[in-house]
């Protein structure tokens, strides 16, 4: 067993972690900062596309890259899991028993797929027309069942109950199906549900009247309130409860040729209980300096961090600078920095080659970075392209290289509502 130091120690080797690993190699300024990063993984996945693979819309061998090409020069990586944060004594154990001490902890492992939250859904999974684009083993998948349909058939989409990452995807797979089933003719042959745990259509009320429009259009059965319990894959039954309003508690088992399936999410095992950690499992962090509540020298972003923010890649982008400037100010003596907005970005592919760019910061306010391209709830051919080609541009070449400066969302943008 091995007793290790390191200046910055950051757990998670996904979005978060390269962003910030990368970030601060940049604004090192000449400093030799001792950098390392703790992640098991062998190939690191461009997650936002999981949706157009699952559409047929996009490669899954261009989502995926190995890791090792992907840690900054200069930063260590151990490539072993973290298995418990001491905390108070400002260390990290590891999965072969080794202890690595730090100075400055950065906390973003992200999500992981609760399949057994679900009955049934661990065995039903990846065939039987049961699939998910939540998990690359299972993206392709979706769109064997999609090209499968057959007139006539009843098609679910549904959405887990929150928090979990990119809340606007399981809807999105509904629109591209619904969509090719349009362009084959057989749409109005076939019934098809999106089901949620939630009141409506999104988050926000400027998109969710829109998407509730959208879904309209296509005819499909905007099923609210309703939660997935179980999956019995051999009878091809899906049962669903009803959560709230005047049929509360109400048990649904319906008949399905294809459901597409959100797994419940939550944070990695080691985070539960930790001393970093909120009573759900979730690091514990301001939610606009990302810097911990209890431990001044730990920060936390992404995914499995207990800001309210929508947890995509996007709100990755705008977390990480946050971080990074906190840390350098510890470094430099000077006060901590709340930046951080609550931004988050949904790119909801609405049909193939149509996407609503829905962009907006903490209390739901609509924060659009190019409304003179389209009004931030209206369908657009060009935000397609740049949900499609421009950000896993920038995702690979810039944001994970380090780079912090964009285009800037409009804050003071007015809907007219």
């Amino acid at each position: 067993m091995a007793n290790l130091h390191h200046q910055i120690l950051i757990i998670g080797g996904g979005a978060a972690g390269i962003t910030v690993a990368a970030s601060l190699k940049r604004h090192a300024e000449g400093k030799s900062l001792n950098i390392a990063i703790v992640d098991p993984a062998d190939n690191h996945y461009y997650q936002p596309a999981f949706t157009l693979v699952g559409g047929g819309c996009y490669s899954l061998a261009k989502t995926r890259r190995r890791m090792a090409s992907l840690i900054p020069n200069g930063v260590d990586w151990f490539q072993q899991a973290a298995t418990n944060i001491d905390a108070e004594n400002n260390s990290v154990e590891l999965a072969n028993g080794d202890k690595i001490t730090y100075d400055y902890l950065v906390v973003c492992p992200g999500l992981v797929l609760d399949w057994d939250a679900i009955e049934g859904l661990k065995d039903a999974i990846g065939k039987g027309g049961v699939c998910t684009n939540y998990s690359p083993e299972y993206t392709e998948y979706t769109w064997k069942c999609i090209q499968n349909t057959k007139k006539g058939d009843k098609l679910f989409f549904t959405q887990a109950p929150l928090p979990f990452k990119c809340p606007g995807a399981p809807q999105k797979i509904a629109y591209l199906a619904a969509d090719y089933l349009k362009g084959k003719g057989m749409l109005a042959d076939c019934d098809v549900h999106f089901t949620n745990p939630g009141p409506g259509m999104f988050g926000v009320p400027y998109f969710a009247k829109q998407l509730s429009v959208i879904a309209d259009r296509y005819g499909i059965h905007k099923d609210l309130l309703h939660k997935l319990t179980k999956i019995d894959g051999k009878a091809k039954k899906a049962t669903f409860e009803v959560v709230d309003g005047d049929n509360k508690g109400e048990i649904k088992e319906l008949d399905y040729d294809m459901i597409h399936v959100t797994p419940h999410q939550k944070t990695p095992d080691f985070l539960h209980g930790s001393s970093v950690s909120n009573d759900a499992g979730y690091v514990g962090v301001h939610q606009n300096s990302m810097q911990h509540v209890k431990y001044p020298n730990v920060f936390g972003l992404g995914d499995a961090c207990s800001t309210p923010n929508s947890k995509t890649a996007a709100a990755v982008r705008k977390q990480a600078p946050t971080v990074v400037q906190n840390i350098k100010n510890l470094m430099d003596g000077k006060a901590i920095e709340e930046t951080y907005n609550g931004y988050g970005s949904c790119p909801l592919t609405t049909a193939r080659g149509k996407v609503l760019m829905a962009e907006f910061i903490y209390g739901g306010k609509v924060t659009p970075t190019m409304p003179y391209i389209a009004r931030p709830n209206e369908e657009s051919t060009l935000m397609w392209y740049t949900k499609t080609i421009g950000l896993p541009l920038l995702y690979w070449e810039f944001m994970l290289k380090g780079y912090e400066k964009f285009l800037e969302p409009q804050l003071d943008y007015d809907t007219g509502e």
